[in-house]
């Protein structure tokens, strides 16, 4: 071709013309033509040769397409973010706070991704939590899961049924971290929370620590009654009939309480805990609160159960529990309520006319 014949001078001089020249004589030539490289001695630079950049087509502003009314930047940020590859099944932190899984979702790999089968040191373990055990790895015992998801299971059970039957849960977690995890369970449950300092005589002398606080009569769609005020002042201050209690070790004197007063309690025990506190422990990790928001999830999620079916069986007309005695009772009533329940006693005015008859004979 005649390109192969031209010589530096010639191509330098062929170089300097108009390109729309050089397509000209290109169409307008007979002749096969060929695609031949030309060196040129200017060198490009380095980076460039080694990797080149992708050629990516952006419309032009003036041109017509979907992004005609975005600028450079925000050309630039959209070329950003389409960078990279897609992530898929990754680790979110909050998803056990928002969403916690009910007891029958629960498997092994769920428990063992959230650390809920480490111990303490063989040093401190307590010997009554021998049977919870698996085994020993690198001088710390391993709980067994096996265990954990049965005894979770059976607490789920328990949370579902008190709720069901309309009874005061509480959720107790006053370790450092602790407190979204137990405000999120006691939501679900629609139970009550403590996430601070356990105030010693809250249950045994709970008139004069807890007789001020607020209290409401709702009927059995948890709708609020407003009658009788004034005598609900004066009503006594009411238990909870559950104490879960997430961290078992610093609330001994919670425990102790609940055991006064024969309520039942719920607690996560560690290999280092004391298992006969509570009434159904939960053999796991309390030091983790990766496992911590997990079992108050689940246990919230139980009670979120019971609410719900005891609702649906509340709008067909059946209560689960039995109602309150109204407040407002005449002495009379109360009079004759006490001489049909014991026939062979006496009424008041019986027992109060009797000494003026004994009298009389005497005189």
């Amino acid at each position: 071709m005649i390109v192969r014949q031209l010589c530096v001078r010639q191509s330098r001089q062929l170089r300097a013309l108009p390109r729309q020249s050089r397509s000209l004589a290109r169409f307008s030539s007979t002749e096969t033509t060929f695609q031949t490289p030309v060196q040129t001695p200017l060198a490009e630079p380095a980076s460039r040769l080694e990797t080149p950049s992708p050629i990516v087509a952006v419309s032009e502003p003036g041109s017509s397409g979907p992004r005609e009314d975005l600028d450079k930047d925000q050309i630039r940020k959209i070329k950003f973010h389409s960078l990279g590859s897609t992530v898929t099944g990754a680790y979110r932190p909050e998803a056990l706070l928002r969403n916690p899984p009910k007891a029958t979702d629960v498997t092994l790999e769920m428990l063992l991704a959230s650390q809920t089968h480490l111990g303490h040191s063989t040093s401190r373990w307590n010997p009554q939590n021998s049977r919870y055990i698996f085994g020993i790895r690198e001088g710390v015992h391993i709980i067994s899961l096996d265990q954990t998801a049965a005894y979770l299971r059976r607490a789920a059970k328990v949370v579902e049924e008190v709720a069901a039957k309309g009874g005061l849960i509480l959720f107790a977690g006053t370790r450092k971290g602790q407190k979204r995890a137990v405000v999120r369970a006691a939501e679900l449950a629609q139970g009550y929370h403590i996430f601070e300092r356990w105030i010693p005589g809250c249950l045994t002398n709970g008139q004069q620590i807890l007789g001020h606080c607020e209290k409401k009569i709702v009927n059995g769609l948890d709708g609020e009654v407003k009658i009788w005020q004034e005598e609900l002042e004066n009503y006594r201050a009411l238990k909870p009939d559950l104490v879960v209690c997430l961290n078992p070790v610093e609330n001994v004197v919670l425990l102790h309480e609940c055991g006064l007063n024969n309520v039942p309690t719920i607690g996560i025990i560690d290999t280092d805990a004391d298992p006969t506190r509570v009434t159904y422990p939960i053999p796991a990790n309390d030091d983790s609160l990766r496992a911590v928001t997990l079992i108050a999830g689940v246990l919230g999620r139980a009670g979120q159960a019971g609410q719900e079916r005891r609702l649906k069986q509340a709008q067909r007309g059946r209560l689960t529990y039995r109602p309150m005695k109204p407040l407002r009772m005449n002495a009379a009533e109360d009079v004759d309520a006490a001489s049909t329940r014991n026939p062979e006693k006496p009424s008041i005015e019986e027992s109060t006319s009797k000494p003026k008859e004994e009298t009389e004979d005497d005189d």
